[in-house]
């Protein structure tokens, strides 16, 4: 039987990520949208469900398990198994047979056998399976074929590769499908050739030598079997109390083990969907730790900046000067958008007098023309920021003006709020980070464990809910910080979240970095928790299958991503620290390299 406390929570946490979804693409889809790309939209709001239900599965496992050492410490009790018995005088046959016999009852105790006496009979490993398909299938699959079948209207990729005008009215659909069979040959290909040479994980074990007689080992005896009482025919699990307590024999087993000083291994060869999980969380290491390290100094800054900068007053002359400026700014952008359309004409216009294709511009060399197609990109990229920066600062000129007197005041005050506790939890963060996860051996503090076990002590359901706030604030740092990155360098195309102005395109890549990200934060908060969660499922998979996978141990082992976040938060902290603001590239600079490069 099955908690029912985690039933309901399941269900409202569900219930509230699906409404918080919808809200938000609801407020912030642009008009020309509000009728069109009904999958692209499914698509966004059931990868943000299936996203925040990702990191919400570790609170719900901590839960479930209620601390104690379920099923969720198979490997961990196999490893302790394999310490006590590899080296003891014993058969092959009766080593199996106690392997088989220890298995078997752990089955039958653990808090996968569903005893809500002792936790709240979830099947964990279930549910993370299914997330762990659900990722893949999201990111190389459906936000793919959304991105080609909404990009098909105009011709273009979201990446800026031509896939041909529409002159044979192809179906949308069809286009899509192309593109996204390619897509997922590709991946299938990695995948399964990944798994095929790199799915085995070596477990270090302990090993110990038994001294002494095998006469002396288990000699108590085991009771019979206990039978229900309303069904004479059926034989109850057995359970650990049955067991006699400790005696003076075992006292003499224990003091006659002899421990070996180097590790040992044990190799086994992970299952299909663990394995996925472990290459998933592999890939988006490297976008959260780069985005998520940007995102954790970022957040908290511009909230409270939000606040700083919060719309004040003009008098005439400020007006005046403010008006100028943005008239001129505008002038700019146009003359450089119809230099930019002029450009692309004359090019689209020698492609299909030469019969060029996707690197053929005028006939020059494939060097020259891949050095010109990164140029028109950079100044692509140049001249939607500079539209961004434009947009943002017209918003801000009428709220200072026009829309003075209806500015709603608590905005500002409420970024401010949001600010401030952002700023704690990265500085939570980044001790816990230094504290507990890298220094070598026994960390200096649980820190943030003991704080999530304080709480559980006298109200457990405050821990969960903690726990649920910092992984979700990762998620959140990351698309903060790929906005933010993109924003500051430009080496691709920004997506921001804007109220009634997001288009899809922006929607489905926002909604693909999510899903990439979420994987890594479970894995990041599993390791950063691992004293509060050490009895949950997601411990044993993440803590001990996926954390010693052939080729990829080496950068979890050593904490690889984990500096590389740590070491990216403290930089972005010490940059945005002496460049606050977000500024645009020059309009004049920007419209006379363009000149330039058409004269």
């Amino acid at each position: 039987m099955v908690d029912v406390f985690l039933i309901v929570a399941i269900v409202v946490a569900f219930l509230i990520l699906a409404v918080v979804g919808f809200y938000v693409l609801v407020k912030y889809q642009h008009p020309d949208d509000k009728n069109e790309a009904w999958f692209p939209k499914l698509v966004v709001w059931t990868g943000f469900v299936i996203a925040g239900a990702t990191v919400l599965l570790l609170p719900l496992d901590v839960a479930n398990n209620e601390g104690y050492p379920g099923k969720s410490t198979m490997f961990d009790r196999l490893k302790h198994l394999h310490e006590v018995s590899c080296r003891l005088e014993l058969s092959e046959e009766k080593i199996n047979n106690i392997c088989a016999y220890a298995f078997a009852n752990h089955y039958a105790t653990g808090c996968d056998g569903y005893d809500t006496q002792v936790c709240g009979g979830l099947n964990m490993t279930l549910f993370w399976n299914i997330f762990f398909w659900l990722i893949p299938a999201y990111v190389f699959v459906l936000i793919p074929f959304s991105t080609f079948f909404y990009e098909a209207d105009d011709g273009m990729l979201m990446a800026g590769t031509s896939v041909g005008a529409n002159a044979k009215k192809k179906s949308r659909i069809w286009n899509a499908l192309k593109w996204e069979f390619a897509t997922l040959v590709i991946v299938t290909l990695v995948f399964f050739l990944t798994y095929y040479f790199l799915s085995d994980t070596n477990i270090p074990i302990r090993e110990h030598q038994y001294n002494g007689t095998t006469s002396e080992l288990f000699v108590y005896e085991t009771p019979g079997p206990r039978y229900n009482e309303s069904n004479a025919s059926q034989i109850l699990p057995f359970q650990s109390w049955e067991l006699e307590p400790m005696g003076e024999g075992d006292r003499r087993v224990m003091e006659s083990n002899h421990e070996f000083s180097q590790m040992g291994t044990v190799v086994v060869q992970v299952g299909l969907a663990t394995f996925f999980a472990g290459l998933m969380a592999f890939i988006g290491w490297f976008f959260f730790a780069l985005f998520g390290g940007v995102g954790i100094a970022a957040m908290p800054l511009d909230l409270i900046m939000n606040f700083v900068n919060r719309p004040r007053h003009m008098d005439a002359v400020e007006f005046a000067e403010a008006q100028l400026s943005i008239r001129e700014r505008v002038n700019e952008l146009v003359d450089i958008g119809e230099l930019l359309k002029i450009e692309r004409e004359q090019k689209e216009m020698a492609n299909s007098g030469r019969g060029g294709g996707f690197l053929c511009f005028g006939g020059k060399s494939g060097g020259t023309s891949r050095k010109e197609a990164r140029e028109e990109k950079k100044t692509l990229r140049d001249f939607k920021k500079a539209v961004y920066m434009l947009e943002k600062d017209v918003e801000d000129f009428q709220n200072c003006t026009a829309n003075y007197n209806t500015y709603n005041v608590l905005i500002p005050i409420g970024s401010l709020i949001v600010g401030i506790c952002a700023f704690i939890i990265s500085i939570f963060w980044i001790l816990h980070i230094i504290l507990y996860i890298l220094p070598p051996g026994n960390p200096i503090t649980p820190f943030l464990n003991n704080y999530f076990q304080w709480f559980d002590r006298w109200f457990p359901l405050f821990g969960v809910l903690s726990v649920a706030l910092f992984t979700f604030y990762l998620l959140l740092c990351a698309v903060k910080g790929c906005f933010k990155f993109g924003l500051r360098f430009l080496f691709f195309t920004i997506h921001p979240m804007k109220l009634n102005g997001t288009y899809m395109s922006s929607f489905l890549f926002n909604t693909g970095l999510i899903l990439l990200c979420a994987l890594p934060v479970v894995q990041f908060c599993t390791t950063a928790f691992a004293t509060y969660a050490q009895y949950a499922t997601v411990r044993q998979i993440f803590g001990t299958q996926v954390q010693y996978l052939a080729f990829f141990s080496y950068f979890w082992v050593y904490n690889v991503f984990v500096y590389a976040i740590l070491a990216v938060a403290l930089l972005t902290a010490i940059y945005l620290g002496c460049k606050p603001k977000d500024t645009s590239a020059d309009g004049v600079a920007l419209r006379d390299r363009l000149k330039s490069r058409k004269g």
